[in-house]
């Protein structure tokens, strides 16, 4: 499974949220909620003091169009109100303070300017990643994308193929499902797709606007972590089945796992006043799960050679800070320290989703690899599903 993977592109959100700003917003809205007390510390812990939003924070929290009485109208409220002995002046004002509150935004008003911008960030990460290659759009054999937060059809690899553009004969696959799994996940799919043919060339691009499913209604403790968590961003790199004098990574194997009886815990749902992410405090143990399995794939890789191999970067996606910590309390003892330092220093501005481990890559990429190094790149996602690479630095 030899695969290359030029350095990717990455476009950070460019609006840039405090956390300071997030905690003002909720203490003001849900001052009530039974964690208000303990607000500070919670997004102290998070160890997150801004991330890049590729709307800013204004929109997210905006009202939307029309009053609470959107839809239905004033109309049948008169009535019941009327029906329930109430005066036309009492009718009238009522119904005038009613026009007065406005509306939660709806799934069009929240997903439309999101997805809006996952296109544009999309296209310059496609293009930032060919310039890098030094490639153009018609070297292109085939697209990957992904974008779980702005569901579109079609989606990002049509809207890309008309902007950059590509061939007619590209190959599209897009995956809006991956979510946090995508970046791992897409360039295992690249490594399939370059294997079957070494000549074929592969972009793969992942936008993600993960702060759609901020919801200032929400007042549970998990819907606070979600606001503080998300970050937005695109990546790409493209992926060949020959060195090319750009290739920086060279894919030799991929393992992929699912850990049954789990899609419950970690779930993007939609409803009336757009995407929620609805997470499950037994999430990080079952990540748990397919970290040691993961750890069991490498050894029986590497078991003719136990004492001598380890991974020199471990690039896994930081889904929070008790999973890095969990995967540095299970790695084999002999180990070096420091494998997930690009982890954490990903994760201080954010959780970028399916884009994290690109994002990491690169920081990785920029810091300075030694030719031969060992990477291992790990990602899992809501259902509980994982996969994870191992590869040699070029």
């Amino acid at each position: 499974m030899s695969a290359y993977l030029c350095p990717p592109a990455v476009i950070h959100g460019e609006h840039a949220v405090e956390t300071s700003q997030i905690v003002a917003e909720v203490r003001e809205r849900h001052p009530d909620a039974a964690w208000a007390p303990r607000i500070d510390g919670i997004a102290a812990a998070t160890g997150i003091e801004t991330r890049g939003w590729m709307l800013p924070l204004e929109a997210a929290v905006a009202p939307g169009d029309g009053s609470v009485l959107r839809g239905a109208g004033p109309e049948p409220l008169q009535k019941a109100l009327a029906r329930d002995g109430f005066g036309r002046q009492d009718v009238d004002r009522v119904i005038a303070a009613l026009e007065a509150i406005p509306a939660p935004q709806t799934v069009q008003e929240r997903t439309a300017p999101a997805w809006a911008a996952v296109q544009s960030y999309g296209e310059r990460a496609a293009r930032g990643a060919l310039q890098i290659a030094g490639l153009d759009a018609a070297d292109i054999d085939c697209l990957i994308t992904s974008h779980s937060t702005t569901p579109a059809l079609p989606g990002l690899d049509v809207a890309l193929a008309n902007r950059l553009p590509l061939r007619n004969d590209v190959l599209l696959l897009p995956a809006t499902q991956w979510a946090c799994v995508a970046g791992t996940r897409s360039l295992a799919l690249a490594a399939d797709l370059v294997a079957a043919d070494p000549d074929r060339v592969v972009l793969v691009v992942i936008a993600e606007a993960l702060s759609t499913t901020y919801q200032p209604a929400d007042d549970t403790l998990e819907s606070l972590i979600v606001r503080l968590l998300f970050a937005d961003t695109a990546v790409a790199a493209v992926v060949t089945g020959r060195p090319r004098p750009e290739s920086v990574l060279r894919l030799d194997a991929a393992w992929h796992h699912t850990l049954p009886g789990t899609q419950d815990l970690h779930r993007l749902i939609t409803r009336a006043d757009g995407t929620h992410f609805v997470m499950d405090r037994r999430g990080p143990r079952a990540v748990q799960e397919t970290v040691t399995a993961m750890w069991e794939w490498l050894r029986v890789r590497y078991q003719d050679d136990p004492d001598s191999w380890h991974p020199d970067v471990l690039l896994a996606h930081p889904g929070g800070t008790r999973v890095l910590e969990y995967m540095e309390q299970t790695m084999p003892d002999a180990w070096p320290s420091g494998l997930l330092d690009y982890s954490r220093a990903s994760y201080t501005s954010g959780n970028r989703g399916g884009a994290a481990v690109f994002d990491i890559l690169r920081r990785a990429h920029d810091a300075g690899q030694k030719s031969g190094d060992r990477a291992v790149l790990y990602a899992a996602a809501p259902g509980l599903t994982a996969t994870a690479l191992e590869g040699m630095w070029l």
